[in-house]
């Protein structure tokens, strides 16, 4: 069984939401609490296997509650908004950052046409989110300083003449973006392609938030547009996204691939073909594989891979996946992921030493 704590301080949501997940099987609802402080006392006092999040509470709100918690009694946290208000939006991925693993829309009422996918949906979530283990992260951590590029890195290669770095992330994916994108400089001198999965109606919220919190622009990427150099270019809600040759973006309604619109396979398939050697990818935190064999494939063309390890990633599917079958050049921690594209950029490829990459 999967032990939840529902934490919403409307008791008329809280049913809902106890009414959506009792009907599966395998998860049960150990406690519910009516304010973050109340869900202090719960993780406490039932240990629950994952905890559903409301924002806006009384006494300690869920940003505020969802720090204290991963602080003292890490549990895998969703969370659940009701509002499509930008702040809340905002607050959103603050939460993740504090080391929340999702967020979720709150499903629709019953009588809507979408209401029994949305609370699949929820359930399909907090089962695969119950798997996590998380980690306690320290009170008022401070945010590290931009990363200095190193002298040397350790690639030796044919010279190359970078163009595009394009990422894939999944479950902790957002605060791993945040800390490589804000950790480069305003002028990177090449634009980033990203497929980051997250819940439809969400990836707007996360463009703003990464935007506020890196010198670079970020945006949810258009039909059509020509990605400029320090720019990021997220890939929108239920459109593929690829680049054709000469660069420009383009988004398909094209099936799904690893179950996945927008999939990090079909975004590193096209720069393999449009880029080969003049291009950077890599994987980061997430579940699954999608992306993995495509990142072979941009290896084989001569481009420089690379995958978070596992040790700085809150899920090692992904770019784990990567490892196991050489597709990554590079397996690096996180906090080293932006000086490492730094340098490429900067050297455009022409890398001399295979040691100096442990100076980092």
């Amino acid at each position: 069984m999967i032990n939840v704590l529902v934490v919403e301080d409307s008791s008329l949501v809280r049913e809902f939401l106890i009414y959506i997940l009792s009907a599966d099987p395998d998860i049960a609802i150990v406690a519910t609490a009516g304010d973050g402080e109340e869900a202090l006392a719960a993780v406490r006092r039932h240990r629950p296997d994952v905890i559903i999040m409301d924002f806006h509470m009384p006494k300690l709100n869920g940003l505020e509650a969802t720090r204290r918690i991963m602080e003292t009694n890490p549990t895998p946290i969703v969370m659940v908004s009701g509002s499509d208000d930008s702040g809340e939006a905002l607050t959103t991925f603050d939460a993740m950052e504090a080391g929340a693993l999702a967020v979720l829309h709150r499903p629709v009422g019953i009588g809507h046409p979408d209401h029994k996918a949305a609370a699949l949906n929820m359930i399909q979530t907090i089962k695969l989110m119950s798997e996590v283990k998380v980690i306690r992260r320290w009170p008022q951590m401070r945010k590290a300083a931009p990363l200095s590029p190193p002298a040397h890195m350790g690639l030796v290669r044919e010279s190359a003449q970078i163009q595009i770095v394009a990422i894939g992330a999944s479950t902790g994916g957002p605060p791993a973006l945040e800390t490589i994108l804000r950790a480069l400089p305003k002028n990177f001198p090449v634009p980033v392609l990203i497929v980051q999965h997250i819940s439809t109606g969400f990836v707007g919220g996360l463009a703003e938030w990464l935007s506020r919190s890196s010198g670079l622009a970020v945006h949810v990427a258009t039909h059509g547009e020509l990605p400029l150099s320090g720019h990021v270019y997220i890939a929108p809600d239920e459109y593929q996204m690829k680049v054709e040759r000469g660069g420009r973006i383009v988004l398909t309604k094209d099936e799904p691939e690893h179950g996945l619109r927008p999939s990090v396979s079909y975004l590193f398939r096209a720069v393999a073909e449009v880029y080969g050697c003049d291009a950077i990818a890599g994987l980061l935190t997430g579940m699954g594989r999608d992306g993995a064999r495509e990142l072979r494939l941009l290896k084989e063309k001569g481009a420089i891979t690379f995958a978070q390890d596992k040790d700085s990633s809150v899920v090692h599917g992904m770019p784990g996946e990567a490892i196991k079958l050489d597709a990554a050049m590079l397996v690096l921690p996180l906090g080293k992921i932006a000086a490492v594209l730094l340098n490429l950029v900067n050297h455009q490829g022409k890398i001399e030493r295979d040691h100096d990459i442990q100076n980092i």
